[in-house]
């Protein structure tokens, strides 16, 4: 490779990595944002309010035009492996950069 090669493939590399940093900036400001209205999700899920909730729906109590997907039992025990797993990957990928000695 010469070096006008090289450095048009470093400059793709340099703006690709800025894209995808700018990115997850914005991603984990995103996720930040809700960590308090995750928790409350997290602490209703399963609780005796969400079961009194879920048994009002199940006897027909609930409007039928409300949004009522937390009360489904797989959303958000979903969303809880989901989150969980996004942890762990992104734990992952912080000791291997600290590994490579990337950061």
């Amino acid at each position: 490779m010469n070096r006008i090669e090289r450095i048009a493939k470093m400059e793709k590399a340099l703006d690709a990595s800025r894209t995808a940093i700018s990115a997850m900036q914005t991603a984990l400001e995103e996720y930040e944002a809700v960590q308090d209205d995750w928790k409350k999700l997290s602490d209703y899920y399963g609780s005796a309010q969400w079961m009194r909730d879920f048994e009002a729906d199940e006897a027909g109590k609930l409007p039928k035009d409300l949004k009522r997907g937390v009360l489904s039992e797989d959303a958000v025990y979903d969303l809880l492996i989901e989150n969980r797993e996004l942890v762990f990957r992104m734990a992952r990928l912080v000791a291997g950069a600290i590994e490579k000695n990337t950061i």
